[in-house]
């Protein structure tokens, strides 16, 4: 069956692409559209052509079935221009999405009709790429160079509104879609067309505005926002032929970029996380009402993210004064997103009004999941599963969110134990991507698929994983700061490991991202397992700790800091503190790119046991982890994806 078909509506044609799921241009439509351009202009009865897509978008960009493979004729660029030639003018109908090609033969058309919610945007940068078929070279022909930079740097789509005041497109609808579109066409047979977009001068820009723009789309950390920018500054200094010619051969070399391949698997990772195949034919339990035990940092935000889902909450906290500071930090968490533009005042009240707050257990009897919250603590944690197994259904689905503790420890003599799981979540809750879901042996198949239902729901990015201390996440980390460490007993510099970590694409080092969380926390835990018999041995920042450095909060951890100011500066007393430890005679010299591969080398090697012992089901799903739990730079592509496209080995 073929993607497009075509009917009359009078002296109009309407071609439909029926492409599912995303109408993407995959050869076989670039080809039709290709031929139907030659069809309809030879076709006497026909006086413009409206484009349309089938289902819940427009054209939402490349098929990722091609990925990585040779191009196939007719190439993208030939197809856009080829419609942008036709005799007969086309209009593209847009709702859904126009997205990276989508939006360059919607650029192709003479004119553009969206319904209201319809976004358009070029979003190739978040894969490393460019566009490759205009977006650099057209869009800022008909939106102007700012804009432009925006979409094609950004890689963040823009709404219809938005992009009716840039002039991408030209008509916003409220609803039939199809019959505006014939309508529009109809009336613009009446009066002289506008210029094809390729025919449309562009104004260079000065360089203080190329200047800006680059230090802008440096912040992304790699490559592909930055040939962006170049792409476009070609544009308003050359030809559209030079141009063009130009934004191929960049999309074509990037293509075949080791970040171009890391965004790709990443890509595609994420896209598989939210619906594991052996889930698929198994229907999670219904959740409408979510209880959260415990308001304090990461119980809010986890009320304010199940409220962002249209969930109703319930939060349970020993006593009225607890319970208001609980909702007290739900309503900052709303405050921040009003202040940033966000939501609406309207819409916060209405956030808040799904949450209650109680100290009586006997309130969640209603709930369909109830989360656990509290501190790190077994007794604590049983405690409260104690008083859950009393008053909740027998059906109710109950969570815990420890990120160390073994779970079958805390659900010991919880009845009906097929209905318990672990719920990692990432603080802060209502921003982080990641929810690690952790579940035991007794959990019920649809106990474990009601938890990958809520991280859908809740716009997360989920990964089962085993039982081990720290499950995925916390155990690779644990590795990394003690290798980290085991540098500095080598006489490497803690600030030179922080700069190769941040050279790597880590926002921070691995002794900086300690100082700002707070020595403590982990510290603590070390403790605690001492003082259950384990053998723990002593490591650097436990020196550290015991000698009152915990971090910015007390002015100094591995760094010192001025009040107020969370610059970190190499620390003296730190040197002495920790100058019994150094065992080289000398200060280590280690290239920073040797740090770096060192320390993912060591990442991946404690993935690759987790992969053994079965505590990770496949390497993407620890790259996950690490990208959206611990700052792993994603165009690097993860820990696991890295060592075996680098060769690191450790």
């Amino acid at each position: 069956m073929t993607p497009l078909t075509l009917r009359h509506d009078g002296d109009i044609a309407v071609v439909t692409l029926d492409n599912p799921p995303v109408n993407a241009l995959s050869a076989e439509v670039r080809k039709g559209l290709w031929d139907l351009v030659a069809q309809l202009d030879a076709d006497a009865s026909v006086r413009a052509v409206v484009l349309i897509c089938a289902g819940r978008t427009f054209i939402a960009g490349a098929d990722v079935r091609e990925f990585g493979k040779p191009l196939v004729e007719p190439h993208l660029p030939d197809v856009v221009a080829r419609i942008e030639a036709a005799q007969k003018p086309w209009v593209a109908a847009i709702h859904g999405t126009a997205l990276g090609g989508g939006l360059e033969i919607a650029m192709g058309c003479r004119f553009r009709v969206a319904l209201g919610s319809a976004k358009v945007g070029l979003p190739e940068v978040n894969l490393g790429l460019i566009p490759g078929a205009s977006g650099t070279v057209r869009t800022p022909r008909l939106a102007g160079v700012a804009a432009a930079v925006d979409l094609a740097t950004g890689g963040k789509p823009i709404s219809a509104s938005t992009a009716l005041d840039a002039g991408l497109v030209d008509l916003v609808v409220g609803v039939d879609l199809e019959s505006a579109a014939i309508g529009f066409a109809r009336e613009a047979l009446g009066s002289d067309l506008p210029e094809r977009v390729s025919d449309r001068s562009l104004e260079p820009m000065p360089d203080t505005f190329w200047q800006a723009a680059r230090k802008s789309a440096a912040k992304a950390g790699y490559q592909a926002p930055l040939r962006a920018l170049d792409s476009i500054r070609f544009a308003t200094e050359n030809t559209f032929d030079a141009a063009m010619a130009y934004e191929r051969d960049t999309f074509i070399e990037l293509r075949d970029s080791d970040e171009a391949a890391a965004l790709r698997h990443v890509f595609f990772a994420e896209r598989a996380a939210p619906k594991p195949a052996p889930l698929r034919d198994i229907p999670p339990r219904d959740v409408r009402t979510v209880g959260v035990i415990g308001g304090g940092t990461m119980g809010a935000s986890i009320a304010a993210a199940c409220r962002e889902a249209g969930l109703q909450v319930v939060v349970i906290e020993r006593d009225r004064d607890a319970v208001e500071r609980g909702l007290e930090a739900v309503g900052r968490i709303f405050d921040g997103a009003v202040k940033r533009g966000k939501l609406t005042t309207d819409a916060r009240t209405d956030r808040m009004s799904g949450v209650r707050g109680s100290t009586d257990y006997g309130d969640l009897a209603r709930a369909d999941l109830v989360i656990e919250a509290v501190f790190e603590d077994l007794e604590v944690k049983r405690a409260v599963f104690a008083e859950l197994g009393r008053v909740c259904r027998a059906d109710a689905v109950l969570a815990t969110n420890t990120s160390y503790i073994d779970p079958r420890a805390i659900a010991e003599g919880l009845p009906n134990p097929d209905r318990f799981i672990g719920l990692h979540f990432f603080s802060p809750a209502h921003i982080m991507k990641l929810l690690e879901i952790v579940p035991t042996p007794d959990t019920a198949p649809d106990v474990l698929a009601t938890g990958f239902a809520l991280a859908r729901a809740l716009n997360k990015i989920p990964v089962q994983a085993g039982i081990c201390e720290g499950f995925i996440g916390n155990r690779i980390l644990k590795r990394y700061r003690a290798e980290a460490e085991d540098l500095v007993t080598k006489g490497v510099a803690i600030a030179e490991v922080d700069a190769a970590m941040r050279d790597y694409g880590f926002r921070m080092g691995p002794f900086e991202a300690q100082d700002l969380g707070g020595l403590d926390i982990a510290f603590l835990q070390r403790e605690g397992a001492r003082a259950a018999g384990e053998d723990v041995p002593e490591t650097l920042a436990d020196i550290l700790v015991r000698a009152g450095r915990k971090g910015q909060k007390t002015g100094g951890g591995w760094y010192d800091y001025a009040e107020g100011d969370g610059t970190p500066h190499p620390s003296d007393r730190v040197a002495k503190l920790l100058a019994q430890c150094i065992t080289a005679a000398a200060p280590g010299a280690m290239a920073r790119k040797d740090i770096a591969r060192h320390l993912v080398g060591t990442m991946a090697a404690e993935g690759q046991a987790i992969l053994s012992e079965g505590i990770a089901q496949k390497p993407e799903d620890i790259d996950l982890v690490e990208i959206h739990g611990y700052g792993f730079p994603r165009w690097k592509g993860g820990p696991m994806f890295s060592s075996r496209t680098s060769g690191t080995d450790e």
